[in-house]
């Protein structure tokens, strides 16, 4: 059904890879060509010269109908030159969300004869994004007998770029009170921590206003900034503190909303309305508050929502546990989202021959297809099959991309047109499928000769018939279509000469 394939790396920015095509009935070419280009590019910006690339001429663009196609169509090829333009806004933050790879996969079509290119188009980070905090101000409250050196964790900066155009540091505004740390967050990240660097007395001092500066490293570099407002509340000398500082856990896509997820804890030291907690979510991301509720008192999280694996894979959640006297601690809470067979394959062509000529040879390209399936290992793992007693087959090329090739004689006075139904199953437990049925249509070509009705006319003719009375009529027929299926007649052969003949009979 097909071989792998092996993916050149390119030395510069892009490279090709085949400088030329193969006949159609060659091995598919699975090699990549690659370009890369930064996001955000102007419409109408040159990514590459494809059809050099391809190894075609410029004639051969608008001759050969040379095109791209792809889920989402960013890309077009300019009829002209052969140029792989941008065609629509390329946000990488938006297209690849947080992968630090983003790649777009197009597929270069082109016809007489039949093929299709595999083309990879790298999409550049660039510093278009600042850190941002989820909030404007940050109100925290701070015992005046709490000891040098406590910590207190700080909502972190968000930024969506990458590499140096991510964020890379923290800076606080000049004080006397506080200083801070930026720690390394085991999710990925910084986050920071405010440290007390002076003893607070509320007395002197009930309030403190900083500022909380977040950079990344882009040329030049972006900030965001959030304010902190500190209120000094009288003691409570022990915080709550977590049973355990990560709380993970795994929950199938489809359990129902309702669904019981885990129960967080702390205790407090402290008696009375000092050792009283609270939960509460910190700083989490929107999607995650909506998903997952926390009740405030038991610090039982349910989920809220439906799960969807191919949506989001993991959630990670802060949780604060905060007493009467305002002293709090946090907790980390993972939760890994487990697939589940939900998604049927998809099967999606890609091309189709308009002129299928019934003396073609077997292995003919007539259709290009692929799938999809947004599930994951076995789950998202297909196959591909065609209806029986059809003169049609499947070859695999690569990353699910299939051809469908010819697999016997034609004979279009036989069947003049095929419904092809293609089956795609995953391998899930049960698998599902689904099905696409496209219609072949046969080309007639002049492969049969007319056919006379009987093999032999005898013909009885009294003498003395005027010029131009009929005698005999004879019939042929040919099955073929158009001008292969029209006859002419003539007389061959006599036992008078060609002369005499034309005087008797035409």
């Amino acid at each position: 059904m097909g071989g792998s394939c092996t993916q050149r790396r390119p030395a510069g920015r892009r490279q090709v890879l085949f400088p030329f095509l193969l006949p159609l009935f060659y091995p598919a070419l699975c090699e990549q060509i690659r370009y890369s280009i930064p996001e955000e590019l102007a419409k109408g910006s040159v990514v590459g010269n494809l059809a050099k690339d391809l190894g075609l001429s410029v004639l051969d663009v608008s001759a050969r109908k040379l095109r791209v196609s792809a889920e989402k169509l960013l890309f077009n090829v300019d009829a002209e030159s052969g140029d792989l333009l941008v065609k629509d806004r390329i946000d990488r933050e938006q297209i690849c969300k947080e992968r630090r790879r983003c790649e777009l996969q197009l597929e270069a079509v082109v016809e007489n004869p039949l093929n299709i290119f595999h083309v990879i188009v790298v999409v550049e980070d660039i510093n278009d994004h600042a850190p941002q905090f989820h909030k404007d101000e940050i109100n925290i409250e701070i015992s005046e007998s709490v000891s040098l050196g406590t910590g207190t964790i700080l909502e972190s900066a968000k930024d969506p770029d990458i590499n140096i155009n991510s964020l890379s540091k923290y800076q606080l505004s000049p004080n006397e009170y506080f200083s801070l740390v930026v720690k390394d967050n085991p999710e990925g990240g910084k986050y920071p921590e405010l440290v007390l660097k002076k003893t607070l007395d509320r007395e002197t001092q009930s309030a403190h206003h900083l500022v909380l500066t977040a950079l990344d490293s882009g040329d030049p570099p972006r900030s965001g900034t959030v304010q902190i407002r500190i209120l000094v509340v009288d003691a409570n000398d022990n915080p709550p503190v977590f049973s355990q500082d990560v709380y993970k856990v795994s929950l199938r896509e489809d359990v129902p909303p309702g669904t019981f997820v885990l129960r967080v804890s702390a205790t407090d030291q402290d008696e009375g309305v000092n050792a009283e907690i609270t939960y509460s979510f910190l700083g989490v991301a929107d999607t995650a508050r909506h998903v997952f509720s926390l009740d405030s008192a038991t610090g039982n999280i349910i989920t809220h929502q439906p799960l969807d694996y191919e949506d989001v894979k993991r959630y990670a959640m802060d949780v604060e546990a905060k007493d009467r006297g305002s002293l709090s601690t946090q907790c980390k809470v993972i939760i890994e989202v487990l697939d589940e067979n939900d998604n049927s394959p998809e099967i999606i062509i890609t091309s189709l021959s308009d002129q299928i000529l019934e003396d073609s040879r077997p292995g003919m390209v007539v259709g290009l297809f692929k799938t999809r399936d947004q599930d994951s290992k076995e789950n998202g793992e297909v196959t591909c099959n065609l209806s029986r007693d059809i003169p049609f087959k499947i070859h695999s090329s690569s990353n699910n991309y299939y051809k469908l090739v010819t697999d016997g004689a034609l004979d279009r006075e036989q069947t003049p047109e095929y419904n092809v139904t293609i089956t795609a199953t995953d391998r899930g437990k049960p698998p599902l499928s689904s099905s696409a049925t496209i219609i072949l249509r046969i080309t007639d070509v002049n492969d049969n000769a007319p056919v006379f009705h009987q093999a032999s006319y005898v013909v009885h003719l009294a003498e003395n018939n005027l010029p131009g009375t009929s005698i005999a009529q004879v019939s042929a027929s040919d099955p073929d279509l158009g001008p292969n299926g029209h006859v002419s007649y003539s007389i061959l052969a006599s036992d008078l000469e060609p002369r005499a003949l034309s005087s008797y009979v035409s």
